[in-house]
């Protein structure tokens, strides 16, 4: 029987020191303790008994798998970083295509709008000129009284050689430097008969005359 320390002993028989201290702890192994020091007895022939492939030549097998595997997780996320590539590829594409519809839109929109701002336009004007050309009410007139007042005003002042212009009452009594308590009474005289004397023209709440036409003596003095 020899004596040898749990490190020899597991050593020579294939094992690890733990499985030498599971041994002695089930008793199939005997051991004793010298100056603190556990060691083991073996039989002659225990060694040979129980000795195993040294674990060194395994060492090398075991190490083949996991290279093979290593490799193939490397290969593995290669294509996946391929995949991610072409994905993020074909995303910034579709961005960029959703960039271009969104300003195509915006200008066709635009345009949309300019081509209805132009057709409110020309309505409100040939609205506008059916206002000057018909008889309207006075709500109507009212809106364009003063578009209708700044056209007729816009012509110079009507001289004695002119024919067939009109000014506004406003505007002749203004021009004529009358006195507010007589222009009051002049502008009260024209409204009183306004609605059946011809020489008068009257839009909206404005009354205008031709003094090239029509004499006015009996009303403006």
């Amino acid at each position: 029987m020899s004596k040898m320390s749990i490190a020899d002993a597991a050593l020579k028989l294939g094992v690890s020191k733990e499985a030498i201290h599971n041994r002695i702890r089930r008793g199939s192994l005997e051991s004793l303790i010298e100056d603190g020091v556990k060691y083991v007895l073996l039989k002659q022939g225990s060694a040979s008994a129980n000795k195993q492939a040294p674990r060194r030549t395994n060492t090398k097998v075991a190490h083949e798998p996991d290279s093979r595997y290593y490799k193939l997780l490397e290969e593995q996320n290669e294509r996946l970083q391929q995949k991610v590539d072409k994905l993020e590829g074909e995303t910034k594409s579709l961005r960029e295509q959703k960039e271009q519809m969104l300003v195509q839109e915006r200008v066709r929109i635009e345009k949309i709008y300019k081509d209805k701002d132009e057709q409110l336009k020309n309505i409100l004007n040939a609205i506008s000129s059916k206002f000057l050309l018909s008889a309207p009410s006075d709500e109507l007139v009212v809106e364009s009284e003063e578009l209708v007042e700044a056209e007729i005003e816009s012509e110079q002042k009507p001289s004695k050689e002119q024919s067939s212009e009109l000014i506004s009452l406003k505007k002749y009594l203004k021009d004529e430097k009358y006195t507010d308590k007589k222009s009051k009474k002049i502008k009260d005289r024209v409204k009183k008969v306004a609605k059946k004397d011809s020489r008068i023209v009257t839009v909206g709440k404005k009354h205008y005359i031709n003094l090239n036409k029509f004499d006015y003596s009996d009303l403006l003095h």
